[in-house]
Order: C-alpha cells, then sequence, then structure tokens
C-alpha cells in the first residue's frame, strides 16, 4: 500500500518532516540511499527557532546551553564584543540530533527504508533498482544534488545555478576539557573562526573560513591536511595556534551561494531544507530553517503554493543576513579598526544590542503558527 507521504532523504528536514505528518495521522516512510544513519559532520547550533520545532516534535537530545555569542579579534586575541542572548543556543553533534530524530520517527509509526537509491523522480513514480515506485504525496529532502531537486526545478538540478562565494571552509573538532558554554567567533582579515563545544563540554567542534580567488576540487567535504588549516590562520594569537595544533584530520569545502531554488513544488512533490533553499553557514540557520520547513509544510500540506508563498520571505530574509556576516567577520585595514571599535562601543553603551537586531529570526515561533 502507499504511503500517505513519502519522504527522500534521512537528514535534519527528512525526518523532522516524517515526525510533523505522523503526528497529523499520516502514514510517512522516509526513503535514504545511504546503508546506514552513519555520523556525518559535527557541531550544529540549534537557535531558539529551530529549538522550538524539536520541543514540539517531542525530540530530547543531549545538548549543551550557550547564552552567549563572543566576538574575538583573531590576531590579537582582544575581545571586540559579547551577545548575551535572550533565549540559549543548543550546541549540539549532528550524530546526535539524527539518532534522535530517527528514534522519535520510529516510535511515531514512520517506515524508514535504508540502502534505497533513488535514480528519478518522475509524475508517475520513484525510478529504483527495483523498478517504478509509486507516491502519493512527495518531500523532497535529499538536498542540493538529490533527485527530488531535479524533478522540480531541473535548471538547478545538481547545484547548477551556484555562485561560488570566493571563500572555503575547514570543519575540524579537537578533545577539550575546559571551554566555556559559549560561541567565540575569531574575526580577521579575509578569514575567521568558529569555536564552540560538544558532547558536554568534552570536544570543541572548529569550523574556519577562508577567502579565496577560486575552488576548483569536486565535492563538498574533502580530506585536507590539517597544516592547511593552520597556514590559514598562522597569523592568529598563540591560543588559537595552540589549539589548531592539535587538529589531525579536517574537512575542507567550497562554499557556494546557491539562492533559493525557483520553484519549490511541481505537481504533488515539495522541497525542503537544503533541496529548496542551501543557506551559508555564517549565522546558524541551516539546520534551524529545516526543521521550520518541515513543521510548517506538515501543518499545510494540501495548499504547498500557500505555504510556498508564506514562506519564501522568510527563507531569503535569512539567506541575505547569513551573506552579510561573512563580510562583517572579514574586515581588514582601517575598515577593521573602526568596525570593532563601533562594536567595543556598542557593548558598552547597549550591551545586547546586536543580538536584538535578529529578533525577527531567532524569536519566531512557527510552531504556533
Amino acid at each position: 500500500m502507499t504511503a500517505d507521504v513519502t519522504i527522500l532523504g534521512a537528514g535534519i528536514a527528512g525526518l523532522a518532516a516524517a515526525i510533523a505528518c505522523a503526528r497529523r495521522g499520516l502514514a510517512v516512510e522516509v526513503i535514504e540511499q545511504a546503508p546506514a544513519l552513519r555520523e556525518v559532520g559535527a557541531g550544529l547550533q540549534i537557535a531558539p527557532n529551530g529549538a522550538r520545532v524539536l520541543d514540539a516534535l517531542g525530540v530530547d537530545i543531549p545538548h549543551i546551553e550557550s547564552r552567549t555569542v563572543a566576538l574575538v579579534d583573531g590576531p590579537t586575541g582582544q575581545p571586540v564584543l559579547r551577545m548575551p542572548l535572550a533565549a540559549p543556543f543548543r550546541l549540539v553533534h549532528r550524530a546526535d540530533l539524527i539518532a534522535g530524530l530517527a528514534s522519535v520517527a520510529e516510535n511515531a509509526g514512520v517506515a524508514l527504508h535504508l540502502g534505497q537509491q533513488v535514480r528519478r523522480v518522475t509524475e508517475a513514480g520513484l525510478e529504483t533498482a527495483g523498478g517504478l515506485r509509486p507516491y502519493g504525496r512527495l518531500i523532497g529532502a535529499d538536498g542540493v544534488r538529490g533527485a527530488s531537486r531535479a524533478f522540480v526545478a531541473p535548471d538547478h538540478a545538481a547545484g547548477q545555478g551556484r555562485r561560488f562565494t570566493g571563500q572555503v571552509a575547514w570543519r575540524a573538532t579537537v578533545p577539550v576539557t575546559d571551554w566555556p558554554h559559549e560561541t567565540r567567533v575569531q574575526m580577521g582579515p579575509g578569514r575567521h573562526l568558529v569555536l564552540y563545544p560538544l558532547r558536554d563540554g568534552r570536544l570543541l567542534n572548529i569550523v574556519g573560513v577562508e577567502e579565496r580567488a577560486d575552488w576548483t576540487p569536486e565535492g563538498w567535504d574533502i580530506d585536507d591536511d590539517p597544516d592547511h588549516l593552520r597556514a590559514a590562520f598562522a597569523g592568529y594569537a598563540a591560543p588559537v595556534r595552540a589549539l589548531l595544533d592539535r587538529v589531525e584530520v579536517v574537512k575542507l569545502w567550497g562554499l557556494m551561494d546557491h539562492g533559493a531554488t525557483p520553484r519549490w513544488t511541481r505537481g504533488r512533490v515539495t522541497l525542503i531544507g537544503d533541496a529548496a533553499h542551501p543557506t551559508l553557514p555564517f549565522l546558524a540557520q541551516g539546520a534551524n530553517l529545516a526543521l521550520e520547513d518541515a513543521w510548517t509544510l506538515a501543518a499545510t500540506l494540501d495548499d504547498p503554493a500557500g505555504w510556498e508563498a508564506s514562506r519564501r520571505p522568510r527563507v531569503e530574509r535569512a539567506l541575505a543576513a547569513a551573506r552579510g556576516n561573512a563580510t562583517n567577520y572579514h574586515l581588514s585595514g582601517m575598515r577593521r579598526i573602526v568596525g570593532h571599535g563601533v562594536l567595543r562601543a556598542l557593548d558598552r553603551v547597549t550591551p545586547g544590542a546586536m543580538a536584538r537586531r535578529y529578533d525577527w529570526l531567532y524569536g519566531h515561533d512557527v510552531t504556533k503558527g
């Protein structure tokens, strides 16, 4: 029997959508090409807007609460601004989040099919190795290179239409024992580091971003030499260099700006998460927007056009804000001196003012309609 809702992709967006749909009494199946839900990636910051969706879904996972974001001048090590957060961010390991979502989904009656590759989405069904598989309503949560995006927006399939931002990112983790429960952004000319603790503070998540003129390797998750990461931040203060000296394994990828896919629905297929709007990692919103997508689409599944019309302005505003943050973190010369001076003055005169600029984003609660 065909499920009411078929979801492609067992990532954050797909599993959250599966739970939300199942809680509304629908028969749901999730199709994932990976043979197992492996530990891919590392740290995620679940902002208050995303945390509200997790709470509404009944997903409770191990996390660290961060109530502060500290901006630091990387080369000197001097503090620039401390932003108290109106509501805490949850610092989580992606593997823990996926495991928690999968457990709740299975308990809600969702059928999870692993190791099932969908070659193509058509109006008639899903083309798989075993033949044509029918579907009732299809939610595409299989990412930028997924089959659902190729069907809904063929001109943007497999990342077509993307633009290289002129930046690459490294991802690594190192063991720690005494890192405070906060996120630190180490800013510098043409580069920055984001550091925050995971898993009871025993692991430090490291994301380093550097500006580059070009990007040639294929793929988004490439093994790199840790010395390349260390060389990029050789001009930073000694404590940061000592931290990077401990990195043994590092991943590298080029940051591409895809923007929001021009259309999110075609027939019975609707895209969510990265399949609809890949998000640059400068506002910690990729996972959070995916959670919002999942909840809101499940609540309006019979009106995908109306869902997109109401959802798109918020998503595009978040994508634009993320783009702007990269520029602000990478100031150099007099712009850096003046910019950091203004932030320090703002911190003294109106503490919390910078954080309040994002009240529209973090303060929003999609679970209340």
